[in-house]
């Protein structure tokens, strides 16, 4: 079994940052790449980033330059840096990925950005 626990989220202004973190128990070694997910309201979910058990990184455009994926190992923690926030990031952010054959994602954490 995985657990997924966001966090971090918060109301912020425009230009502002955020960092999220989500913490993994159980057998989160096993989900591999994690991933940031977002679902603003009325909308899909969309993919954000991703980072590999190696520490590749990879990006949606609408992200890139602006937000940066980590992990700690040792902490069992996932992070996602936000930085030069705009409204249009308001949104549930969730993290997870596919581990074990089954997708484990968290509760999700809502980011707010006012303009």
């Amino acid at each position: 079994q995985v657990q997924l626990v966001e966090s971090g989220g918060g109301l912020v202004q425009a230009g502002g940052s955020l960092r999220l973190s989500c913490a993994a128990s159980g057998s989160s070694f096993s989900i591999n790449p994690m991933h940031w997910h977002r679902q603003a309201p009325g909308k899909q979910r969309e993919w954000v980033a991703l980072i590999t058990s190696g520490g590749t990184t990879n990006y949606a455009g609408s992200v890139k330059g602006r937000f940066t994926i980590s992990r700690d190992n040792a902490k069992n923690t996932l992070y996602l840096q936000m930085n030069s926030l705009k409204p249009e990031d308001t949104a549930v952010y969730y993290c997870g990925g596919i581990g074990l054959g089954r997708p484990y994602w968290g509760q999700g954490t809502q980011v707010t950005v006012s303009s």
